[in-house]
This record gives structure tokens, sequence and C-alpha cells, in this order.
């Protein structure tokens, strides 16, 4: 009995340690995620399938790495297969690890990471004996993907950053053929049902999603690290190497999923994105900010005077426009400098009585600046803070200057560069600024010929030197907004970033705004605060007025833009939207509109939908000339109730709707209707 006991514990351990250690051989090995899904690796080939909810969805995946030359996991053709329990920031689980060796040095490994209950899964390329490194790492490589038949498939276009104008799209699946920047989607419009794969980290890498439709339901799929694009990560080289005379060089880890409700996939990325990169910023703990930024329409005639006005007409006749704090910030924005005599490094005296009288008056002051670009490009001139010339620490892309938006790119690692960063926040906090809005941050995260520091190859790898050591800079004492920057990267080091390019005033720069948020919301869960640019009423029409604001409202916080120093209809429009009380309720909520239906293109959603546990608001716009009729399902929000007494926030009329909410609304028009729960 003892003998039969110890050969059945004996027989366990041994199935164990197959599990655990590594197998040798061919066949096809499977690690299973979630509920009922499946990655199927076939040792044999180097290829692997993944099934989800039972149906085989990616067939015949391969990686694939490049540095001074190609290599695949279908070419090294001795595979052993391993796994091992890990503990991470994800939680418990098992990393299962395929090792693929050939017949020189190379060794690649490809990592699949999963855990209890979490119907995706993680994976990672990690390649070793490549002393140059690598600028190219494919986790999964010409997939075949299959989606749902008869679903009306779509995919997105997601872009790098928000520079230059660029929209978000959307496309029939058969007429898809792009690379998107780190993250991608493919979803049906008909259930909502879509597949995500995107980065988790950028500290190293750009990464790219190409899709490619073959039909309505089936696509070609590469997810890989190594990603330039001229114009969507303004970068004219290829990608700078990743462990140059290091033992590896790894990819990020990216995962790969499949959801019921692609909306919750974005969001559930965007969360996992936070988990494996943490915040470096510090942790913001005050109310959601609100407030003025002068490039709305002051712009370049800013001066002690009518900047000073402006806070006069936000104390003592705009009491009602305040945050959850009792606050606003009041920024300026570029040209700050009027306000100096000598610039940043002369007499500050009039920035230090801006600071001083928004403070008198309860508000909360704020500057701007651009730390990784020279305006100037004066070769000889001497670089603030240092004994540099800016000629020293401009960064060259293929022998040529980097230009861009009229700046002039200066390298991030460079000492002139940081001793500048030094000097100026040094002098931004002598001046008592509270917030800082940082600027075309994109400039440090080009790929360039060289670095300064010596162990920096990449755009990435520069843009993660510059941010930190700017955050190290402010110490902790600012609210931080990034203006143009990178889309997911820029998440560790802000609080608050605007979703899109400029925006001021008119319709169309409404329905510009929109198309970010309308397929870049989930960007909520990456930073604290997502903004859509500066409201500027101006003489527009009171619709129009409605729609910009509202816009705002959508997208996260709000900031006004009008002179405010001078009267006009802006001032009314001001005193009356502004210190609406219901308006200001939701501006000072934590609230995740979501698009409610997307169009094939790039063009914005009309309908944008928050669902919490206290209200439902649901937007609605109207950016044609021509009067529009909207029908909102009400069932399809989680609204099960077959009545709802409903407001309209700008009108305060009540109404009563079943469980849809019917509307006709004007040309150029918006409305805001919250709902009890």
């Amino acid at each position: 009995m003892k003998y039969n006991v110890m050969l059945c514990k004996l027989f366990v351990l041994t199935l164990f340690s197959f599990n655990l250690f590594a197998q040798n051989g061919s066949g096809i090995k499977t690690i299973a995620f979630g509920k009922n899904n499946v990655i199927r690796y076939d040792l044999s080939t180097g290829f692997y399938d993944v099934v989800f909810n039972g149906k085989v969805v990616i067939k015949k995946a391969f990686a694939e790495g490049r540095s001074t030359m190609s290599f695949t996991s279908k070419d090294l053709s001795k595979r052993t297969f391993s796994s091992k329990t890990i503990t991470d920031k994800f939680g418990k689980g098992t990393c299962s690890i395929v090792t693929l060796t050939g017949n020189n040095n190379l060794q690649m490994q490809q990592l699949f990471f999963t855990y209890p209950g979490k119907d995706y899964f993680f994976t990672q390329l990690v390649v070793t004996g490549a002393k140059e490194g690598c600028n190219y790492l494919s986790v999964l490589n010409s997939a075949a993907v299959d989606m749902e038949k008869d679903a009306d498939n779509r995919s997105v276009f997601i872009p790098f950053d928000n520079d230059a104008w660029m929209r978000y799209s959307s496309y029939n699946l058969d007429k898809s053929n792009f690379t998107g920047s780190e993250v991608g989607v493919v979803y049906s419009d008909k259930n909502d049902h879509g597949f995500i794969a995107g980065s988790l980290d950028q500290d190293d890498w750009k990464s790219g999603v190409m899709i490619k439709g073959q039909s309505e339901s089936t696509l070609l799929l590469n997810v890989f690290a190594g990603f330039t694009d001229s114009l969507v990560t303004r970068d004219r080289k290829a990608h700078g190497f990743v462990g140059l005379n290091q033992k590896s060089s790894a990819s990020p880890r990216f995962l790969i999923g499949l959801f019921d409700n692609w909306k919750d996939g974005m969001e559930t990325y965007a969360k996992s994105v936070r988990t494996q990169s943490p915040r470096y910023i510090f942790k913001w703990n005050k109310a959601k900010p609100m407030g003025w930024n002068s490039w709305g329409v002051l712009q370049e005639k800013i001066n002690k005077e009518n900047t000073g006005a402006v806070i006069d007409f936000f104390a003592d006749s705009c009491k009602g426009f305040r945050n959850a704090d009792n606050t606003l910030y009041i920024d300026l924005d570029s040209f700050w400098d009027n306000m100096t005599s000598g610039g940043i490094g002369g007499d500050i005296s009039t920035l230090k009585a801006f600071a001083d009288h928004c403070r008198a008056k309860g508000l909360r002051p704020g500057v701007y600046w651009a730390p990784f670009t020279d305006w100037g490009k004066n070769a000889d001139r001497k670089v603030e803070g240092s004994d540099y010339k800016y000629k020293d620490c401009w960064l060259t892309v293929n022998g040529q200057y980097h230009d861009f938006d009229g700046g002039r790119a200066m390298d991030p690692t460079h000492p002139a560069t940081l001793a500048k960063i030094a000097f100026y926040m040094k002098r931004f906090k002598e001046c008592g600024f509270e917030m800082i809005k940082i600027d075309f941050l994109g400039h440090a995260a080009i790929e360039a010929d060289h670095y300064f520091e010596s162990n920096v190859h990449t755009g990435m790898q520069a843009y993660k030197k510059g941010m930190q050591y700017l955050n190290d800079q402010m110490a902790g004492t600012m609210l931080v907004y990034a203006a143009i920057s990178a889309n997911i990267a820029t998440s560790k080091y802000v609080h608050m970033r605007r979703i899109a390019c400029d925006a001021f005033k008119q319709i169309n720069e409404t329905g510009y705004t929109l198309n970010s948020t309308g397929l870049g919301w989930w960007q909520n869960e990456l930073y604290d605060f997502v903004d859509a640019d500066h409201v500027v009423f101006g003489n527009e029409s009171e619709g129009v007025n409605k729609a910009r604001l509202t816009s705002s409202l959508i997208t996260g916080t709000l900031i006004t833009g009008d002179d405010y120093s001078k009267d006009g209809q802006w001032k009314e429009r001001a005193k009356k939207f502004l210190q609406n009380k219901d308006i200001i309720q939701l501006a000072q909520a934590t609230n995740n509109f979501r698009p409610v239906a997307i169009e094939v293109g790039d063009k914005a959603p009309n309908i944008f939908a928050s669902v919490g546990k206290q209200y439902t608001y649901i937007a609605v716009l109207n950016y044609d000339d021509a009067e529009k009729q909207f029908t909102v399902d009400l069932t399809k929000l989680g609204l099960k109730n077959a009545n709802h007494t409903t407001k309209e926030l700008y009108s305060g009329k009540e109404r009563n709707v079943g469980n849809t909410l019917q509307l006709t609304l004007p040309g150029k028009d918006a409305v805001i209707y919250r709902i009890s729960n």
C-alpha cells in the first residue's frame, strides 16, 4: 500500500516537473487562460494559434526580430518549452516560455503571461546574443485573424501623438490597410465584440500594430516594436537599436485579447498600461482642475494689464465658475516673456506680481513652456543656465537638424538642455507658479543620429530621460499639463493632457476635438485628466458656444480662453454658461463619456454617454447646418426602467421618457441630458 502511494506521488511530481521546467522535442504545447481560451504553440514549426471562447481567432502567428540580420521563430529550429509561476504587478500568474536557438549564438525567447480570470494575455519577445541590439521585434507577425462573420467589422487607426491636427479614423475591415501607434483594435459595430493588441510600456520603443483587411471578417496582423513613420511618429529614419552592447534586447509586453465589449477592452488596455508603467510624477490629490488659458484669444498680446483684468473678471464677475477646491488655474501661455525685462534670466517681478494677484483673488497662477525646442535657432547663442551654445545640443536626423512646428529639437540628454530645464524651473518656482503647461514634447522623442548620453539609442529612451529630469526639477510643486505630446508615453509624467491639437471656438474645431475624444476616450484611464483645449465663446452663436463647451465637458477638464479683459458677448455667455450650477456640477465630477455610435471615417460621434452611480449623462451634438433627429436607446446604456425623468442642463427643462430618448436638434447646437439612475 505504501509502495503504491509512493508511486502515485512520484507520478504527480513528475507531471508537475514536466509542466514547470523545460520540455524538449516537438508537438503542440497548450497555454490555457481565462475561460475557454488557449494558446497552442507548435514546437515543430515555430507557429502558434490563439483560441478565444473555443474558436481559433489567431492562426499561424510567429515571432520575428531584426538586428544586423533578420530571424524568426520559424527559422530557429531548436525549440523548448517551459513555464513557471510568477507574481508581478498584475498578480499571481504563469509565464510560459518558448526558447529558440539555431546554428549561431542567437537565442530568442517568446514569453506568454497568463493570469487567472483574465480573458487576455501578455506576450513579449527577448533576444540574446545580438551584440548590436535590435531595432525591430515582432511578437505576433503575419497572423491571420478571423473575426465574426456578418458583424460589420471595423478597425481603428490610433495616432502616435496629437500634433499637426492628426485624426483617429474608423475603417471597414475589408478596406483597412494601415499601421497605427502602440495599440490597434478591430470591433463589430453590430455587437461591440472587439479584438485588441497594444504595447504596455514605451520606455525604449515606439510600437506599431499593422492591420490589413483581407475580407469583411479576416485580416492580417503584425504587432511589433520598432515603428517609425514620417507622418505618424514624425521620424525620418529607422528606429534606434535597443540592447546595444547589452546581453539582451526585450520588446515591451503586449496585451492580446478578444473582448465582449471593445470599449471595455480599450479601458482594460489603458489600465494595464498604467499598471505596467506606473506614474513617475507625483500623485495629484487636489480637485479636478478648471481655469483659463491665454492662448485662446490674447495669445501674443498678453501683458500685466489684460491678464490682471482677466483675474478680476473671474474673481468679481464669474464667482460661480470654480472647481471643487473653490479655485481656478489662470494660465499664461506663450509670450509670457512680454511680462519680463531681459527674459527669464532678467527682471521677473511682473510675473511674480501676476502670480501674487492670482493668489490674492483665491486663484492659482500657471505658466507655459516648451522644454525641448529652440525657437531662435541662433547657433552661437548661449543656452540659459549653462556655458554651452545652442548648436551644441541640437539633434540631427540624417545629418540635418530636426525642425518641426517651427521649433528645432534639442537633445533631452544633453547637459545644456538639462541645465536649461533646471534654470527655467527654478525661475518659475521663484515666480510662484502652481501649474505649468508643457508643449511640443514630441521633439524629445525623435529618432536621432545620436544622443549625448552614450547609453541612449532610441527616441523613447531620450524622451524618458528628459521627462524624468523635468519632473525632478518640478519637485512636486505644480499641476503638470501636456499639450502636443505622445498619446500614451506621456502618461507617466503629467497629470493632465490635451486630447487633440489646437481648438478654439468654431463648430469644426469642436468636431475635430471630439474625433479624438470619440476614439480616444479611454485615455482617461491613463491620465488623471484629459482636456479639450481652451473653450472660446467669441462672437459665435449660442448653439456653437454650447457645442464647444459640451466638447470640454465630454472630454474631461474645463479650460476657457476668451479675452475677459474686454467687453463682448463672450462675457455674458461666460456668466450664463460657466455659472450654470448643473454644468459646473458636471465639470467638477469625474465622468468618463464614451461614444454611443461611431461612423466609418474620421468624423466625430454625435452622441456620448457617461453612466455613473447617481446619474447618466447623455450629450448630443449636431455639427451640421441643418437640424437633425436623434434617437438614443437607453436600454443599451444599462437603463432598464421604463420611465425616466430627464433634465436638459443648458435650458433646465425636464421631461419624462421611456426606453428611448428622441430629440430634434437645430444645426450647430448641443444638448446635455441628465438622467437619475
